[in-house]
């Protein structure tokens, strides 16, 4: 009899094959749960719903080289993005240059988000930014309270950080000045609508391809990862969903690239493909710990530089052989 699993991940085009079944796992019959919000799905998973899941990297690091995870890690990656467009300010703050970021008060939907450690790692080494003196302000940026319901970790060291109570959003505050900038995963509702707000860096396209084209790191967010205990029941797993995750990934671009009948409502999505290979090579979207070996060491770095963790695991301690 198959092995009945569960998978809770975001909605992914590189999912969709395995969620429709057209990809199927030897020995595993498989339900794919799909849940927009990653702050809810890391939250259910916290209160231990899932056995086979999409996680946080940076929270899953964390746990790793604290008191230690449940989950093992499967060198794939559902989720990676460039961060430069997600540096946005108020445009009357004084803010030109990203070291004008200096000493101002800067929302982020959590502190210890992997968004929020990519971005400050690259202000910091790319641009010189003294973060030291900043006011974090933590929060939802679309609406009032908190970004979600997480658990972090304390901080290795402490920093000047306080949860929003004003009954207004990041966005909100934004807007009216009464914060200078937002970081992290999600970008304030009115950017573009209204002119009080802005990114920092408006050419953020070209700085994010030569940052890759630089450094080979496409910015990784989350991770697939396994219960240990289903893992050491059935060790055959690991590798027949890795598979099945590079085989849905592959498919998906294959469908992407199909120029019969465009799949997405983007109007230059055969030129934006072209511009992607032209920077990726053939596979944009690559699985395995050798291809992310510069973007996971670099998280890894930024992690204990930023006092999240007190040492820097091996990629081998994260994730299992294969």
């Amino acid at each position: 009899m198959d092995l009945k699993l569960t998978l809770a991940c975001g909605p992914y085009d590189r999912i969709d094959a395995l969620a429709q079944k057209s990809i199927v796992i030897e020995g595993v019959d498989l339900h794919v749960e799909t849940i927009q919000s990653p702050r809810e799905l890391f939250d259910r998973v916290e209160k231990g719903e899932f056995q086979l899941t999409e996680l946080s990297a940076s929270e899953f690091i964390s746990e790793i080289c604290g008191p230690g995870s449940r989950f093992v890690g499967l060198p794939v990656f559902p989720s990676k993005v460039f961060r430069h467009g997600f540096i946005t300010i108020n445009t009357q703050s004084g803010i030109q240059t990203p070291r004008d970021l200096a000493g101002k008060r800067i929302g982020v939907p959590l502190y210890t988000q992997t968004a929020a450690i990519w971005v400050r790692g690259i202000l910091q080494e790319e641009y010189q930014v003294d973060l030291s003196n900043v006011r974090w302000i933590q929060g939802s940026v679309e609406q009032p309270g908190s970004h979600g319901d997480a658990h972090p970790p304390a901080l290795l060291k402490p920093v000047n950080l306080e949860n929003n109570e004003t009954g207004r959003s990041l966005g909100d505050l934004l807007v009216a000045g009464e914060i200078d900038a937002i970081i992290g995963a999600r970008l304030p509702p009115l950017l573009g609508k209204d002119l009080r707000i802005a990114r920092l860096f408006p050419d953020f396209r070209e700085r994010e391809k030569d940052y890759f084209r630089r450094t080979r790191i496409h910015p990784i967010m989350h991770l697939i990862a396994i219960d240990k205990s289903l893992h050491q029941k059935h060790p055959w797993l690991a590798s027949r969903l890795h598979k099945a995750f590079v085989a849905a990934k592959e498919q998906a671009w294959r469908d992407l690239s199909f120029s019969g009948a465009q799949k997405t409502m983007l109007p230059w999505l055969f030129a934006d493909i072209a511009e992607v290979e032209d920077v990726f090579g053939t596979d944009p979207w690559p699985y395995g710990l050798e291809a992310n070996r510069p973007a996971l060491t670099k998280l890894i770095d930024y992690m204990h530089q930023q006092n999240f963790i007190a040492r820097r695991p091996s990629l081998e301690e994260l994730f299992l052989p294969l």
